[in-house]
């Protein structure tokens, strides 16, 4: 054999020991927790939701989901348990649609929790891509099929983030590897489930959620430059299919879980902006809700509550950060009135909140 095949043979022998290596650590530590909870190593978790989750469902012990947008992102898993009395489970995607929801709620489904508390819009369901070609959910680590498996345990990102955790829980390294965990550089630096998106204690919440940031957003997307915007997403029958496809078939498949469903309390500016830039995606919003309320009632193990009308709330536009994102006191009333079943709707009247909402758009006149 000459040199250069030799030395051909041994670089080929290293690159394999060393991506057996990486596999062997990546399964030793397991940063996603995919093949069991946290043992030999302190857990951390990231914020990428759509990544975490696929883990979060294998490791966790739970009995009630928890699902939404980023509306629901930010609600903190021990409010939810204290509130409802539940073990629950935090699942929401920030920017989601109904397909990426429906996907991770059919894979926490094999779980068998006993609930699934969703907060749903209109806009989750708008046209998005098959699972699989989107990029932001690897579909196969949820499946746990080869290709997924083979992915996460020959990843040399993933390797690099396992080494982060050996040497955080090493007693010397620890201070000054979690100081070094930013989330930018690593994408393991949550230690707590209960802290994986969540607003941190220094958040400037008063800063954020105010009347003049509702105001400002209300002016940007109803100036006549910017909103053709509003309208993105919005196709009645394009909805229709898609609420079909992934809230009912899912309600259908599942009889035996209890799904609190609920439509999140906007601000009134939201609809109001819809009145005033574009009425024919405030009607499009209206007939989804009139053709989507009376379907979900349908079902026995499906309790709808709508929000969207709690003038108390959605008028008060200091709890606002825009005109949709709710501050986290309004995180906490909602958990209330979940508890305490308040703002149900009622089967024999379906569309009485949805009335009620109508009223208060037509009536609201915008006074900055």
């Amino acid at each position: 054999m000459s040199i250069s095949a030799k030395n051909l043979w041994r670089f080929l022998c290293a690159a394999a020991a060393i991506i057996l290596m990486a596999a062997a650590l990546n399964f030793a530590v397991d940063p996603l927790q995919l093949f069991r909870a946290a043992r030999l190593f302190p857990a951390m978790y990231s914020a990428d939701s759509r990544m975490q989750n696929a883990g979060l469902i294998r490791s966790q012990d739970f009995d009630t989901v928890f699902m939404g947008t980023s509306l629901a992102i930010h609600f903190r898993q021990s409010d939810i348990d204290k509130a409802l009395g539940a073990r629950s489970l935090k699942l929401a995607m920030t920017g989601s649609n109904s397909r990426e929801q429906n996907f991770v709620l059919a894979a926490a489904m094999a779980r068998r929790p006993k609930r699934v508390i969703w907060q749903m819009d209109d806009w989750i369901f708008r046209d998005a891509p098959e699972i699989d070609s989107d990029i932001y959910v690897p579909a196969d680590l949820y499946r746990r099929n080869a290709k997924g498996i083979a992915g996460y345990l020959f990843s040399g990102a993933m390797a690099r983030e396992s080494l982060w955790l050996v040497a955080r829980a090493i007693p010397p390294f620890e201070p000054v590897v979690a100081r070094l965990t930013n989330g930018v550089m690593f994408r393991f630096p949550i230690s707590r489930v209960d802290d994986i998106n969540t607003l941190r204690p220094d958040f400037d919440v008063a800063g954020f959620y105010n009347a003049k940031s509702a105001v400002d957003t209300f002016r940007r997307i109803t100036d006549p430059a910017r909103s053709s915007s509003i309208a993105e997403g919005y196709n009645y029958d394009a909805m229709v299919r898609n609420f079909e496809r992934d809230a009912i078939a899912l309600i259908e498949n599942n009889p035996d879980v209890s799904f609190d469903i609920y439509f999140a309390p906007y601000s009134i500016l939201h609809f109001v902006a819809m009145r005033d830039a574009s009425p024919a995606t405030l009607k499009i919003a209206h007939d989804f809700a009139a053709y989507a309320f009376p379907r979900l009632l349908q079902f026995p193990n499906v309790r709808l509550s709508d929000f969207r009308d709690v003038k108390d709330v959605t008028h008060e536009l200091g709890n606002y950060g825009d005109v949709i994102h709710h501050s986290p006191a309004t995180d906490l009333k909602i958990l209330s009135w979940l508890a305490e079943q308040k703002y149900v709707v009622d089967r024999a009247k379906p569309l009485a909140s949805l009335e009620r909402l109508k009223a208060q758009v037509d009536a609201y006149k915008f006074e900055p």
